[in-house]
């Protein structure tokens, strides 16, 4: 069953909902996993400050205001779906890793782009801020000859090659294609230099659980992301070898320096029949593919959603502590093929 956006129900509290949310906890302190709490508790003052100035923000001094209301989560978002604030991108490398400002919502398009060959089979996806500039961040594709799902995500529009050096990560399937990782661009551990310098972090993996009759029902995500430090920096995560890595950790309920994150159950509405979460306007269209992520100990506040606008067309937007390759891939791997029964 598709999940659809109920706007119009949740907008009457929603200006308030944020502002209590926010009083009961910082939602940084739900990633945090390194560093002591006492010392963590003097930093987040200073922390939006610190996000504006890295990126570059400061003149949006209307931003920032706006978003001293609880984050400025939902109660922005009800005013006629504005674009995502003034973000610079001045090195899309180091930007698409860096994880999204305190306070600030990344507002974001992927376009899935089907002509051509066998852009049927194989669909190549693009990212864009969701701004007037419509700034392009990341592009991705599955890999033909893989015999699971593979996708390579690049900075370049035009270069997906594995050996390009526009390659900034990748999202890998299990055989089954219930289950997925998300790496950067450093080097597979068998390849490494001696000293591990270089192997490959792994940012991200999401697990979607089947129920006895495959995918009837609304689908079931777990998300499992690195921890933060004390600085708000992501824990980097490099397994040497298939059973350290971000699944086999959770598997194992060895959370150290890692998140649990899941996406928000969807409400049942008899009037519509169908189910629905509130999207505050950022999805218009029906899918079983539109999602909320949040965390178990403040569903208020949502770390990713994803929806549907159009066939090929879906908003993606993140918060900390996601970075824009995350949620993309998170994104991507909510188009494979044995999931994809909508």
């Amino acid at each position: 069953p598709a999940i659809t956006s109920s706007d119009e129900e949740d907008d009457s509290d929603s200006s308030t909902k944020p502002i209590r949310s926010e009083k009961k906890k910082n939602p940084a302190s739900l990633f945090q996993t390194g560093g002591d709490p006492p010392k963590e508790k003097k930093t987040k003052k200073k922390t939006p400050a610190k996000a504006a100035e890295s990126e570059e923000e400061t003149p949006e001094t209307p931003q920032k205001n706006s978003n001293k209301k609880g984050k400025g989560k939902k109660s922005k978002k009800t005013k006629e779906r504005p674009p995502s604030p003034v973000i610079e991108v001045d090195n899309l490398e180091e930007f698409v890793l860096r994880p999204a400002p305190q306070g600030v919502t990344i507002k974001c398009r992927v376009t899935r782009d089907k002509k051509g060959m066998d852009r049927g089979l194989y669909p190549t996806y693009y990212l864009h801020l969701d701004n007037d500039k419509k700034v392009f961040l990341l592009a991705g594709r599955k890999r033909k000859k893989s015999k699971t799902s593979n996708y390579l995500i690049s900075i370049d529009p035009t270069d997906l090659s594995r050996g390009g050096e526009n390659f900034i990560g990748k999202l890998r399937s299990n055989l089954m294609g219930t289950k997925f990782t998300v790496f950067d661009n450093g080097m597979n551990p068998d390849r490494a230099n001696a000293d591990w310098s270089n192997v490959r972090q792994e940012l991200s993996a999401v697990v979607y659980e089947t129920n006895v009759l495959g995918f009837k029902g609304p689908r079931k995500m777990t998300v499992i992301i690195p921890g933060m430090n004390s600085d708000n920096e992501r824990v980097p995560i490099r397994p040497r070898n298939d059973n350290d890595g971000l699944l086999m950790r959770w598997q194992n309920r060895n959370m150290d320096n890692v998140i649990e994150l899941h996406n928000k159950a969807p409400v049942w509405n008899d009037e519509t029949q169908s189910y629905v979460l509130n999207f505050h306007g950022r999805v218009t269209h029906a899918s079983v593919k539109n999602f909320q992520i949040v965390h178990g100990s403040d569903p208020d506040y949502i770390v990713m959603q994803f929806g549907r606008v159009a066939d090929d067309a879906f908003t993606m937007d993140y918060n900390y502590p996601l970075c824009a390759v995350q949620a993309f891939a998170i994104a991507l791997s909510s188009f494979d093929g044995k999931l994809a029964c909508e």
